[in-house]
């Protein structure tokens, strides 16, 4: 009998979930075609699909999924008229790729929204994304490639008070799958153009801004009178002067523990984080420079939960982002918990005619980065019954968790040839980044050499050839032994604009278990036309950490053939 009610309760939310998704596609098709037969509006939008096989393959790990196929679909569709915006979003899990979260599943309409401006004013009801600052305290995005989508749903206003000033607000539940979280945030972002503000006529402008955001939800811990309302706010300042450029910010978030019933898991610390960047540029010379800092400074939609589509800010990350294949196989996962980082990347573009230079000139990149833990026990302040510390300001003899040099050399040798050269040498604290059991894979050290050349055959037709080499060992003795040294080709062959061919083979030669000294190899055939992209291939794929913007997640190894298609109108 239990079983039967529990059926039947999923059936109902099923069933009024379907209802609603027909209910809103019909509204939007009805306002939409009765305002496009008065000849006003415009419809756009874009589409993606998405379709996968998976291959049982023992020797890299690669299991097989219950369904012959498994899709990731999207349709966007956007109608605006004057004033007035609408738009939603159908998404298909028929089931979700291995690589996506499980709770990814069905059909519906997860994102819509109505957009209404007058007199400066603009309200959004619905759907919406959102950042304040950096996103220190707070940050409402979408990532496909993660997985990552915690669209808020509310209400949010955005208002010029006057010139220069900027003010927005909202109020509203975040996106989580195919749900809402049970926190309801409250958030009031102001920022001035103090120059115009003040009609102050000057080469250095001066941009302030301030943000506050509230979390709500119920306490429910029947010992402990946990918070139920988590507020964070932060402070930012950006200065604009001939080719210099400041920004920084600063965030503080109150306390906000875990639901324990238990003394010692209890973290009663608060929360605090910044981040200061400056950069110089003029024509072919850039600088940056960059460091941040983060104490204990997560922000869950619910305080219970654990994983990426529950966080709701963002800490910037100080690690260059890689495009090779194997400079990223050892990407860094930025700690919100606790982390003080640096970087430095200079460009300078030595100029045309000179020996080094040449006929076109020649681009150099160097990038620098080190992120280490903070001084404490957990990494991060921690404040209890038992234990009340607080990390030093700034300790970079911390326990090391992400060190990155690299050069990057670009050069166009004549009307045919280019080619782009990368050396780097990355540290990389596997153990912590991954969550292993310490001293199981420990610290790995990697040096990586990639050549990337291109060749103009003819006009429209131009072969590109890839090999990277990467030599990897483990810094300490460890219980498991690491993947070691790669190799890496890449052929790809493009009739512009509408075909392009590709062929590539990682391989690990280097393993010391002669059995995992595997290819993985891919195919791939695309097509394009006009806005419409179509792309097939067959291959492996490697088990391992995929990351954006120091947001990651942990892609499964897998043996198949993969369809996208992509288009927009």
């Amino acid at each position: 009998m239990e079983m039967k009610k529990n059926y039947l309760k999923k059936y109902k939310i099923l069933f009024q979930n379907s209802m609603k998704d027909k209910v809103l596609i019909f509204l939007f098709t009805f306002f939409v075609l009765n305002s496009y037969s008065q000849n006003s509006g415009q419809i756009n939008g874009d589409f993606s699909l998405n379709l996968q096989s998976y291959v049982e393959d023992e020797a890299i790990n690669a299991q097989a999924a219950d369904e012959v196929v498994l899709n990731n679909a999207f349709l966007n569709l956007l109608y605006s008229n004057n004033n007035l915006t609408i738009g939603l979003r159908y998404e298909s899990y028929l089931n979700a790729l291995l690589d996506y979260d499980s709770e990814f599943r069905g059909n519906g309409i997860p994102y819509r929204f109505a957009t209404y401006t007058i007199d400066g004013l603009e309200i959004t009801a619905g759907n919406f994304y959102e950042q304040f600052g950096s996103g220190l305290i707070f940050r409402s995005y979408e990532e496909k490639g993660l997985g990552i989508d915690n669209a808020m749903d509310g209400i949010r206003l955005k208002y010029k008070l006057g010139k220069g000033i900027h003010f927005k607000s909202f109020i509203g539940k975040s996106r989580t799958y195919f749900t809402y979280a049970e926190g309801i945030f409250r958030g009031v972002d102001i920022e001035v153009d103090v120059n115009e503000t003040l009609n102050i006529e000057s080469e250095t402008k001066y941009i302030l801004g301030s943000s506050f955001i509230s979390r709500y939800e119920e306490r429910t811990n029947p010992i402990f009178e946990i918070p139920q309302n988590v507020a964070a706010y932060s402070g930012r300042l950006n200065i604009l002067s001939g080719g210099w450029n400041y920004f920084g910010e600063y965030a503080y978030k109150i306390n906000d523990p875990i639901n324990s019933l238990q003394e010692t898991e209890m973290n009663y610390a608060s929360g605090n984080a910044f981040t200061n960047s400056i950069t110089y540029s003029q024509r072919g010379f850039g600088v940056t420079a960059e460091i941040h800092r983060a104490d204990n400074m997560l922000l869950l939609s619910e305080r219970d939960r654990t994983g990426k589509a529950y966080i709701m800010n963002y800490i910037p990350t100080l690690s260059k982002p890689h495009a090779y294949t194997l400079l990223a196989i050892y990407p860094c996962a930025t700690q919100a918990m606790g982390e003080l980082g640096v970087q430095l990347d200079v460009f300078y573009k030595i100029k045309k005619g000179t020996l080094l230079g040449g006929k076109y000139g020649t681009k150099i990149n160097f990038n620098f980065s080190r992120i280490n833990a903070l001084d404490s026990l957990y990494g991060h302040s921690m404040l209890n019954d038992n234990i009340d510390y607080s990390p030093a300001l700034f300790d970079f003899s911390q326990e090391l968790y992400f060190l990155d040099i690299n050069l990057e050399i670009n050069k166009k040798v004549n009307k045919q040839i280019k080619y782009n050269a990368v050396f780097a040498n990355q540290t990389y604290n596997k153990d912590f980044l991954e969550g292993k059991t310490p001293g199981e894979y420990g610290v790995i050290n990697s040096t990586i050499a990639v050549i990337d050349l291109s060749y103009k055959i003819k006009k429209g037709h131009t072969l590109r050839f890839e090999t990277q080499a990467l030599f990897a060992k483990q810094l300490e003795s460890a219980s498991q032994e690491e993947e070691g040294d790669w190799l890496m080709g890449l052929v790809e062959y493009t009739i512009s604009p509408n075909w392009f061919f590709a062929f590539q083979d990682m391989y690990n030669y280097g393993n010391d278990n002669e059995d995992k000294r595997l290819h993985y190899t891919n195919i791939n055939i695309g097509y394009l036309k006009g806005s419409t992209r179509f792309e097939i291939g067959y291959g492996k794929k490697r088990e391992g950490i995929f990351c954006v913007g120091g947001v990651c997640k942990l892609v499964p190894s897998s043996n198949g053939l993969n369809l996208s298609i992509t288009s927009s109108f």
